[in-house]
């Protein structure tokens, strides 16, 4: 009898799980604190040329992931214009996304291509990804929505 309650809880528990996939729109991010790049400044990427740690006292949200940010004029700029700033792919892996994975990602192996920024899984990867930067992202944008319809049910 105690077995049922238990099995409850833990649907319970799995729902709560999935209602959060849901909610966050597939996108990388730091567990319950929605903190996207790492707490990396998405701006300075194009700005800078460079990963720059954002500053947790200049934040803002966008699609339910907060983002920080190294001055106040890259967190306006990034109000301005989100989606130009945001990593492609929720932040996951772009390779990853093409051979239809979601691996994570470390920030010192990202690429903009077309004023849009890729980020991938290490420099090993990073290299099978300009192996065919185009082709890469072909598949990834074929695969990207039934990744995120098959982890956001």
């Amino acid at each position: 009898m105690k077995t049922i309650p238990k099995l409850l809880k833990l649907a319970l528990l799995l729902s709560a799980f999935n209602l959060t996939l849901q909610a966050a729109d597939l996108i990388n991010q730091a567990g319950a604190s929605h903190v996207g790049l790492g707490g990396y400044d998405p701006v300075a990427f194009f700005s800078e040329g460079r990963p720059v740690h954002g500053d947790p006292g200049l934040k803002a949200g966008h699609q339910s992931v907060t983002y920080f940010f190294a001055s106040e004029s890259h967190r306006q700029r990034f109000l301005a214009a989100p989606d130009r700033y945001v990593p492609q792919y929720g932040g996951y892996c772009a390779f990853g996304v093409s051979v239809g994975a979601l691996f994570p990602v470390d920030v010192a192996t990202w690429q903009i291509l077309d004023g849009k920024l890729y980020l991938v899984l290490n420099p090993e990867v990073r290299k099978a990804f300009d192996q065919d930067p185009s082709g890469t992202i072909a598949k990834a944008e074929k695969n990207w929505p039934g990744l995120v319809r098959k982890n956001s049910n």
